[in-house]
């Protein structure tokens, strides 16, 4: 179906329909096919990285294994699917709304995407409604926080109506002259490689966990999340590169190509002990030094706004603001701090 072919009259007539646990590959491959429509209208992904590997895993699960058993179906996730008849041999996904269950005292998060022809016609407000069966309630069990990526102003209004305000924004960054990048300059005793899938797993989930122990994401990482991953078509070990002295793994920076043009610093990481030794700066140009030679035009990054000493790193580097992501939260909520 192409844009405008959605009448409003079809669009007014969606009906929600709430699901927990893993989807089915045609629901799976709805979902994909509405995040890809609305990727290629906004210039920003609707999902997380996060949200599309547990939606990954849970419908490969549902797929290899026995569909009709519960074990197959769990999975931490509630969806929410806007359907209408606008089609008159089947119907087509209108919205979506993904929560991502938080493990331990992590809090669920939400993302959501409604098709670029279905937008501004209630069905923001019907997804969320059904997702939290009382409109975004900060009572205790509801979900406590919620992705718009992208500067979306009808997301800003959703979450002024129901009262939620913005914790935490996370600025993309892009370099796009990759010929004034200094060259990296690591200490003597430093080794730089790519990483060693089997070998390495469990020195870098170490590392890792170290490097970002107060992160609300980063640092959760387990072996599963790396594996997943490890599985995508963009995974390369040679741009995972591990700074290691002797067989102490002191940091990394690891690559992804997005595309044919756009490589992306996915993630640098330095344990606390080897800081202030310029290993931050000099990974990170380690691996824009790697993605140039893999002939890419542009380089992205994703980093949290209030974090001052990485904002001013990539500055001097070259990288100037793009566009911003906000996590929103409920304004008064039970025993929760705004991550």
């Amino acid at each position: 179906m192409k844009p405008g072919d959605v009448t409003p009259e079809a669009v007014e007539s969606a009906v929600v329909e709430l699901s927990e646990g893993a989807p089915d590959a045609d629901l799976h491959h709805a979902l994909l096919e509405l995040a890809a429509v609305a990727t290629e209208a906004d210039a920003n992904p609707p999902f997380s990285e996060q949200t599309l590997v547990e939606l990954h895993r849970a419908a490969e699960r549902v797929t290899t294994g026995s569909a009709a058993t519960e074990s197959a179906r769990r999975a931490p996730l509630r969806i929410a699917y806007a359907w209408t008849d606008a089609r008159p041999d089947s119907r087509l996904l209108a919205g979506a709304g993904v929560v991502v269950e938080g493990q331990d005292d992590a809090p669920d998060v939400l993302e959501m995407v409604v098709r670029p022809d279905c937008r501004q016609r209630g069905i923001g407000t019907a997804l969320t409604e059904a997702l939290t069966t009382n409109a975004l309630s900060p009572e205790a069990g509801r979900v406590q926080r919620a992705w718009a990526h992208g500067e979306h102003d009808a997301a800003a209004r959703l979450a002024r109506r129901y009262g939620w305000t913005p914790v935490r924004e996370l600025w993309r960054m892009r370099l796009t002259d990759l010929d004034e990048a200094p060259a990296p300059e690591l200490p003597e005793t430093v080794t730089l490689r790519g990483f060693r899938p089997g070998v390495d797993d469990q020195a870098w989930l170490a590392a890792n966990a170290a490097a970002f122990a107060d992160h609300p994401e980063q640092g959760r990482l387990t072996l599963e999340d790396l594996h997943a991953r490890m599985a995508e078509d963009w995974f390369d070990p040679e741009g995972f590169l591990l700074a290691w002295e002797g067989e102490e793994l002191l940091g990394f920076h690891w690559t992804k190509v997005q595309g044919a043009e756009l490589g992306e610093v996915y993630v640098v990481g330095v344990v606390p002990d080897a800081r202030g030794r310029g290993l931050g700066r000099s990974l990170t140009l380690a691996g824009i030094e790697h993605l140039h030679r893999a002939g890419l035009a542009a380089i992205m990054l994703y980093v949290d706004a209030d974090n001052t000493a990485a904002v001013e790193l990539y500055k001097k580097l070259g990288f100037t603001k793009w566009d911003a992501d906000t996590m929103y939260a409920p304004t008064v909520e039970p025993d929760a701090e705004p991550a």
